[in-house]
């Protein structure tokens, strides 16, 4: 009789602790001025704020987060990539971590939200937890990665895919990839060290602004991530043959810019014909010799196709490359399409971390839609070795990287409260 009385306490109890923690909230105007603290660091006379990876705003604001995450208890490391850890203990140290978090390192006269808004959403959740005198069962680790803008370097190191030859890439600041990961306390003789074992985290959840204007446009409040798309890049090289401009005939020439301006309207028209959600860009080209009296007799054009699937990525590069070289044989010009090596996979998300997200948003009261995410992210090399989730909220405008960036702070709000929400409710049905 004793023992089923404790049964049906205990029981009592977790349903009276479960009813409390889906009643918590984050403070919206306390995550409001986290952003704005943020901002503080690397502020110009003109009020617009820079911060690129491994500047000295950079580091001044990494050591603010990793003082902040220490005054809440945690524990706090920085891997030999760059990457700042804070673990809390769980209850049950047996489970693996539920880990979250983002970015603060900006583009060049870039925005305040832009991985922001995930970072400061992670520290406003650990503060939510201590107030409330939540413990979970598994251990939490907030995450906040170095220099995404430059090439998702911190996850990169973490799935075990940060080559050597990235460590010499100099940024805008002047310092290498390599610099830069020892001005933040790394240490590029031990980068193995940072990659972690698939199946290390129990899940990994990233809260992001869009970066797009699909969530305003249609009055939503939460994007539930399907998946980061995967791109891959092309450089394209036209050759004609240069000749004076005024002394050659239009129908005796091989121009090269001709060629490439056909081949720029065929992306566009071939990437729309075909259904779903994938993108074509040409965003550079380059004519030579490139005086205005020259026929342009060497082109060198970009190609970027995005979408969630390799094999549409694989068919419309088909579909373009075919029609390209229809164009050059008719304008007596040669092509060459040159892959980059820049290829990344896309990552699909966990769906039954989605089904978390929407569950949490529905409670919440929050509409939402399932979207990709045409933009690349941390969370995309974390899936390669832990299930992965990602939040969307509105961005003022589908402004991003730059000043002009917004997104308001019922918005971080929603999506800091779905992201306390589904750790809360992984917590629970993870083993």
């Amino acid at each position: 009789m004793r023992q089923l009385f404790i049964t049906v306490l205990s029981i009592l109890l977790i349903g009276t602790l479960s009813a409390q923690q889906s009643n918590i909230k984050v403070d919206q105007d306390r995550l409001e001025k986290r952003i704005f603290d943020l901002a503080e660091f690397g502020i110009q006379p003109n009020g617009e704020t820079e911060r690129v990876a491994f500047s000295d705003a950079d580091i001044e604001g990494r050591n603010w987060v990793i003082k902040t995450l220490k005054d809440y208890g945690m524990t706090v490391t920085v891997d030999p990539a760059g990457n700042i850890i804070g673990k809390r203990n769980g209850n049950d140290p047996s489970l693996k971590p539920i880990a979250f978090g983002s970015h603060i390192d900006r583009v060049p006269n870039g925005g305040n939200y832009d991985g922001c808004v995930g970072s400061m959403a992670a520290l406003e959740v650990i503060e939510t937890l201590n107030e409330n005198n939540i413990t979970t069962n598994h251990p939490l680790e907030v995450i906040i990665f170095p220099n995404e803008e430059g090439g998702v370097m911190g996850s990169r190191a973490m799935a075990g895919n940060l080559g050597k030859s990235a460590l010499g890439v100099v940024n805008s600041t002047g310092y290498s990839m390599g610099e830069g990961i020892m001005r933040m306390g790394g240490d590029t003789t031990k980068l193995k060290e940072a990659k972690r074992d698939k199946g290390s985290l129990a899940a990994f959840l990233e809260l992001h602004i869009e970066q797009g204007g699909k969530l305003e446009k249609e009055g939503l409040n939460i994007g539930v991530v399907e998946g980061i798309v995967g791109l891959n890049w092309w450089d394209v090289v036209f050759t004609g043959s240069a000749n004076h401009a005024g002394t050659t005939p239009m129908n005796a020439r091989q121009d090269a810019l001709l060629t490439a301006a056909k081949y720029i309207v065929a992306v566009n028209e071939i990437t729309n014909s075909f259904e779903g959600t994938q993108v074509g860009t040409v965003g550079r080209i380059k004519a030579e010799p490139g005086a205005p009296n020259v026929i342009p007799g060497k082109v060198t054009a970009s190609l970027e196709i995005r979408d969630l699937s390799l094999e549409v990525i694989q068919k419309v590069y088909q579909a373009i490359k075919k029609k390209t070289e229809q164009i050059a044989k008719e304008s007596n010009v040669t092509v060459e399409f040159l892959p980059l090596d820049t290829t990344a996979e896309p990552a699909l998300t966990d769906t039954a971390i989605q089904n978390e997200i929407e569950s949490s948003a529905k409670a919440l009261g929050l509409s939402y839609k399932y979207m990709p995410s045409g933009a690349g992210h941390d969370a995309q090399d974390i899936s390669r070795f832990a299930p992965v989730g990602m939040i969307f909220v509105p961005s003022k405008g589908g402004i991003s990287h730059s000043p002009k960036e917004f997104t308001s702070a019922e918005d971080m709000a929603n999506g800091a409260n779905v992201l306390l929400q589904t750790i809360l409710a992984l917590d629970k049905k993870l083993d």
